[in-house]
Protein backbone atom coordinates (compact mmCIF):
# COMPACT_ATOMS: atom_id res chain seq x y z
CA UNK A 1 0.00 0.00 0.00
CA UNK A 2 1.41 3.90 -0.23
CA UNK A 3 1.32 5.92 2.50
CA UNK A 4 3.04 8.04 4.77
CA UNK A 5 6.07 6.97 6.73
CA UNK A 6 9.39 8.34 7.96
CA UNK A 7 12.59 8.69 5.49
CA UNK A 8 16.34 8.92 6.94
CA UNK A 9 19.31 10.62 5.22
CA UNK A 10 21.87 8.54 6.93
CA UNK A 11 24.31 11.88 5.33
CA UNK A 12 22.86 13.84 7.86
CA UNK A 13 22.10 12.22 10.67
CA UNK A 14 24.55 13.24 13.65
CA UNK A 15 23.60 9.77 15.53
CA UNK A 16 22.17 11.78 18.64
CA UNK A 17 19.45 9.17 19.33
CA UNK A 18 16.65 11.88 20.14
CA UNK A 19 14.43 10.81 17.24
CA UNK A 20 14.41 7.19 18.34
CA UNK A 21 13.86 8.59 21.82
CA UNK A 22 10.79 10.21 20.38
CA UNK A 23 9.55 7.51 18.95
CA UNK A 24 6.51 5.94 20.80
CA UNK A 25 6.49 2.74 18.68
CA UNK A 26 10.06 1.85 18.74
CA UNK A 27 10.42 2.19 14.96
CA UNK A 28 13.48 4.19 15.09
CA UNK A 29 17.01 2.58 16.66
CA UNK A 30 20.51 3.52 16.20
CA UNK A 31 22.55 1.14 14.56
CA UNK A 32 26.39 1.68 13.41
CA UNK A 33 25.87 5.14 15.09
CA UNK A 34 22.92 5.90 12.62
CA UNK A 35 19.38 6.43 13.22
CA UNK A 36 17.19 3.44 11.08
CA UNK A 37 14.06 2.87 10.55
CA UNK A 38 13.61 -1.16 11.45
CA UNK A 39 10.31 -1.87 10.41
CA UNK A 40 7.77 -0.05 7.91
CA UNK A 41 5.29 -1.75 10.66
CA UNK A 42 6.25 -0.18 13.47
CA UNK A 43 6.38 3.39 11.85
CA UNK A 44 2.66 4.90 12.12
CA UNK A 45 3.93 8.08 10.21
CA UNK A 46 2.94 10.44 12.30
CA UNK A 47 6.45 12.03 12.41
CA UNK A 48 7.05 12.81 16.12
CA UNK A 49 10.35 12.00 15.36
CA UNK A 50 10.74 14.96 13.06
CA UNK A 51 11.01 17.76 15.78
CA UNK A 52 13.72 16.29 17.40
CA UNK A 53 16.59 15.78 14.72
CA UNK A 54 18.99 18.63 15.13
CA UNK A 55 20.13 18.01 12.08
CA UNK A 56 16.91 17.44 9.52
CA UNK A 57 17.55 14.30 8.54
CA UNK A 58 14.20 12.60 8.72
CA UNK A 59 11.41 13.66 6.33
CA UNK A 60 7.77 12.27 5.72
CA UNK A 61 7.65 10.93 2.16
CA UNK A 62 4.82 9.06 0.76
CA UNK A 63 5.82 5.47 -0.46
CA UNK A 64 5.14 1.83 -0.88
CA UNK A 65 5.58 0.42 2.24
CA UNK A 66 3.64 -2.34 5.15
CA UNK A 67 0.33 -0.81 6.86
CA UNK A 68 1.08 0.19 10.39
CA UNK A 69 0.50 -2.60 12.88
CA UNK A 70 -0.55 -1.72 15.94
CA UNK A 71 -0.51 -5.06 17.51
CA UNK A 72 3.22 -5.73 16.57
CA UNK A 73 4.22 -2.33 17.94
CA UNK A 74 2.54 -3.90 21.37
CA UNK A 75 4.66 -6.77 21.19
CA UNK A 76 7.54 -4.97 20.58
CA UNK A 77 7.75 -2.48 23.00
CA UNK A 78 6.39 -5.15 25.58
CA UNK A 79 9.71 -7.15 24.86
CA UNK A 80 12.33 -3.98 24.89
CA UNK A 81 10.39 -3.28 28.33
CA UNK A 82 11.28 -6.76 29.70
CA UNK A 83 15.05 -6.51 28.37
CA UNK A 84 15.62 -3.44 29.53
CA UNK A 85 14.49 -4.39 33.07
CA UNK A 86 16.86 -7.98 32.80
CA UNK A 87 19.81 -5.44 32.57
CA UNK A 88 20.36 -5.10 35.91
CA UNK A 89 21.74 -8.90 37.33
CA UNK A 90 19.68 -9.62 40.23
CA UNK A 91 22.39 -9.68 43.77
CA UNK A 92 24.93 -7.79 42.11
CA UNK A 93 26.73 -5.99 45.07
CA UNK A 94 27.54 -2.45 42.76
CA UNK A 95 23.41 -2.37 42.85
CA UNK A 96 23.35 -2.16 46.99
CA UNK A 97 21.98 0.64 48.07
CA UNK A 98 24.25 2.83 50.72
CA UNK A 99 24.46 6.58 52.09
CA UNK A 100 27.90 7.75 52.09
CA UNK A 101 28.60 9.74 55.72
CA UNK A 102 31.14 12.39 54.74
CA UNK A 103 33.56 13.41 57.28
CA UNK A 104 34.97 17.12 57.56
CA UNK A 105 38.62 16.62 56.76
CA UNK A 106 41.03 20.30 57.42
CA UNK A 107 43.98 20.31 55.78
CA UNK A 108 46.14 23.63 55.36
CA UNK A 109 45.92 26.27 52.91
CA UNK A 110 48.51 28.29 51.51
CA UNK A 111 48.32 30.94 48.49
CA UNK A 112 50.07 30.56 45.53
CA UNK A 113 49.19 33.21 43.74
CA UNK A 114 47.00 36.29 43.97
CA UNK A 115 43.93 35.19 45.18
CA UNK A 116 44.42 31.29 44.20
CA UNK A 117 44.29 29.09 46.93
CA UNK A 118 45.75 25.25 47.07
CA UNK A 119 44.85 22.68 49.39
CA UNK A 120 47.35 20.38 50.53
CA UNK A 121 47.67 17.10 52.85
CA UNK A 122 45.44 15.62 50.57
CA UNK A 123 41.95 17.20 52.09
CA UNK A 124 40.19 17.49 48.86
CA UNK A 125 37.53 14.53 49.02
CA UNK A 126 34.82 13.46 47.19
CA UNK A 127 31.55 15.15 47.75
CA UNK A 128 29.54 12.08 46.95
CA UNK A 129 26.34 11.13 49.47
CA UNK A 130 25.38 7.43 48.28
CA UNK A 131 25.88 4.82 45.96
CA UNK A 132 25.13 3.73 43.39
CA UNK A 133 25.11 6.58 41.47
CA UNK A 134 23.82 4.98 37.60
CA UNK A 135 20.31 5.84 37.01
CA UNK A 136 19.69 2.11 35.88
CA UNK A 137 20.64 1.08 39.29
CA UNK A 138 19.32 3.53 41.51
CA UNK A 139 16.16 1.96 43.87
CA UNK A 140 13.68 4.36 43.69
CA UNK A 141 12.71 3.12 46.74
CA UNK A 142 15.85 4.10 48.71
CA UNK A 143 15.91 6.19 51.95
CA UNK A 144 19.07 8.60 50.57
CA UNK A 145 15.96 9.85 48.22
CA UNK A 146 13.58 11.50 50.66
CA UNK A 147 13.51 14.64 51.17
CA UNK A 148 16.56 15.05 48.92
CA UNK A 149 18.42 17.89 46.12
CA UNK A 150 18.61 15.62 43.18
CA UNK A 151 21.15 15.85 40.80
CA UNK A 152 20.73 14.66 37.05
CA UNK A 153 23.58 14.67 35.51
CA UNK A 154 25.15 13.02 31.72
CA UNK A 155 27.90 10.83 32.05
CA UNK A 156 30.58 13.38 30.28
CA UNK A 157 29.82 16.17 32.62
CA UNK A 158 31.87 15.33 35.85
CA UNK A 159 34.82 14.57 33.14
CA UNK A 160 34.40 17.53 31.47
CA UNK A 161 34.10 20.03 34.33
CA UNK A 162 36.50 20.16 36.86
CA UNK A 163 35.05 21.26 39.75
CA UNK A 164 32.19 19.12 38.97
CA UNK A 165 31.89 17.52 43.23
CA UNK A 166 32.35 20.98 44.78
CA UNK A 167 29.81 22.95 42.19
CA UNK A 168 27.29 20.28 41.89
CA UNK A 169 27.44 16.97 43.80
CA UNK A 170 27.69 18.81 47.18
CA UNK A 171 24.75 18.13 49.03
CA UNK A 172 22.85 16.59 46.58
CA UNK A 173 21.65 12.93 45.64
CA UNK A 174 23.60 12.26 42.22
CA UNK A 175 22.29 9.89 39.51
CA UNK A 176 23.93 10.05 36.01
CA UNK A 177 23.25 8.44 32.88
CA UNK A 178 23.83 9.07 29.01
CA UNK A 179 21.25 10.10 26.94
CA UNK A 180 22.58 9.16 23.87
CA UNK A 181 23.65 5.03 25.03
CA UNK A 182 20.77 4.96 26.68
CA UNK A 183 16.57 4.22 26.82
CA UNK A 184 15.91 7.61 27.46
CA UNK A 185 11.51 6.41 28.09
CA UNK A 186 13.18 4.01 30.69
CA UNK A 187 15.00 6.84 32.35
CA UNK A 188 11.74 9.07 32.28
CA UNK A 189 9.69 5.79 33.67
CA UNK A 190 12.34 5.94 36.74
CA UNK A 191 12.53 9.43 37.60
CA UNK A 192 8.86 10.16 37.72
CA UNK A 193 8.73 7.30 40.42
CA UNK A 194 11.21 8.91 42.33
CA UNK A 195 9.68 12.02 41.96
CA UNK A 196 6.51 11.03 42.57
CA UNK A 197 7.80 8.74 45.98
CA UNK A 198 10.40 10.64 47.34
CA UNK A 199 9.04 14.56 48.22
CA UNK A 200 11.86 15.93 46.02
CA UNK A 201 13.12 19.14 47.09
CA UNK A 202 14.77 20.30 44.13
CA UNK A 203 16.40 18.86 41.02
CA UNK A 204 19.71 20.14 39.26
CA UNK A 205 20.06 18.67 35.88
CA UNK A 206 23.71 18.89 34.54
CA UNK A 207 24.23 18.42 30.87
CA UNK A 208 27.04 18.76 27.89
CA UNK A 209 26.28 20.97 24.77
CA UNK A 210 25.81 18.69 22.18
CA UNK A 211 22.57 18.20 20.83
CA UNK A 212 22.11 14.23 22.36
CA UNK A 213 22.16 15.41 25.88
CA UNK A 214 19.45 17.29 25.70
CA UNK A 215 17.45 13.97 25.91
CA UNK A 216 18.38 13.92 29.85
CA UNK A 217 16.61 17.04 30.07
CA UNK A 218 13.19 16.19 28.32
CA UNK A 219 13.32 12.98 30.33
CA UNK A 220 13.53 14.57 33.61
CA UNK A 221 10.64 17.44 32.27
CA UNK A 222 8.37 14.51 31.13
CA UNK A 223 8.72 12.91 34.43
CA UNK A 224 7.83 15.96 36.70
CA UNK A 225 4.84 16.03 34.40
CA UNK A 226 3.46 12.62 34.52
CA UNK A 227 4.68 11.91 38.26
CA UNK A 228 2.32 15.47 38.30
CA UNK A 229 4.66 16.62 40.87
CA UNK A 230 6.76 20.54 39.50
CA UNK A 231 9.67 20.57 41.73
CA UNK A 232 12.40 23.96 41.92
CA UNK A 233 14.39 23.51 38.36
CA UNK A 234 17.57 24.21 37.54
CA UNK A 235 19.52 23.46 34.09
CA UNK A 236 23.27 23.43 33.37
CA UNK A 237 24.80 23.10 30.21
CA UNK A 238 28.75 22.42 29.89
CA UNK A 239 30.79 23.02 26.75
CA UNK A 240 33.10 20.33 25.35
CA UNK A 241 35.89 22.68 26.55
CA UNK A 242 34.73 21.94 30.53
CA UNK A 243 33.36 25.71 30.66
CA UNK A 244 30.06 26.29 31.93
CA UNK A 245 27.66 27.98 29.10
CA UNK A 246 24.47 28.66 30.92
Amino acid sequence: MIRKIVNIDERKCNGCGLCADACHEGAIELIDGKAKLISDEYCDGLGDCLPECPTGAITIVERESKAYDDEAVKKRMEEKKKAESNKIPCGCPGTAARKIERKIVKGDIKKVKDDDVQAVNNDIQSELMQWPVQLKLINAGAPYLKGANLLVAADCTAYAYANFHRDFIKDHITVIGCPKLDNVEYYKEKLAEIIKNNDIKSITVVRMEVPCCGGIVAAVKSAMLEAQVIVPYREVTVGTDGSILK
